[in-house]
């Protein structure tokens, strides 16, 4: 194991992870932080699967009463992920809304079939649309493309 001797090197964590992110301010403890929110146990795992491969942290919630309550905890989230098949007080639509109003500048991603109907309805226009049985990592490609556009 190598141990780093501070009063040796002359470089500092946050000058390097500053030259990591192409000279931009260090992410924080959490890097990016992706909140899953869908019904389906096996889906959420498929996304969590494909979030952790890409390199990314991932929150995982069956309700949008729980990412809202992530939300509204304070909890550092870059990307919201929800299947459009969410049930219960609070839909997917709603989620979205509630979402952006809480983080004006989230980055939205709704997985959705054709399937189940019209999934454009109370989701925010700048909200990023994939589709549910899409490819392998679609999802991730997506997220990507959304904090891509967030950070320009």
């Amino acid at each position: 194991m190598m141990q780093r001797n501070l009063e040796l090197d002359d470089r500092s964590p946050d000058r390097d992870a500053a030259a990591a992110n192409g000279g931009s301010a260090p992410r924080g403890c959490y890097g990016v932080q992706i909140l899953i929110v869908g019904r389906r146990k096996p889906w959420r795992d498929d996304i969590n699967g494909q979030v952790r491969r890409a390199g990314y942290s991932a929150i995982t919630v069956e309700s949008a009463v729980d990412a809202l309550t992530v939300l509204v905890l304070g909890l550092p989230v870059d990307v919201l992920v929800t299947d459009a098949e969410l049930h219960g007080s609070l839909g997917f639509g709603e989620l979205a809304t509630e979402a952006r109003a809480l983080r004006p500048n989230l980055s939205i991603v709704v997985a959705c079939d054709p399937e189940i109907g019209d999934c454009t309805d109370g989701v925010p226009h700048d909200a990023i649309m994939v589709p549910r049985s899409g490819p392998e990592e679609a999802v991730v490609l997506v997220v990507r493309e959304a904090l891509a556009a967030r950070a320009a």
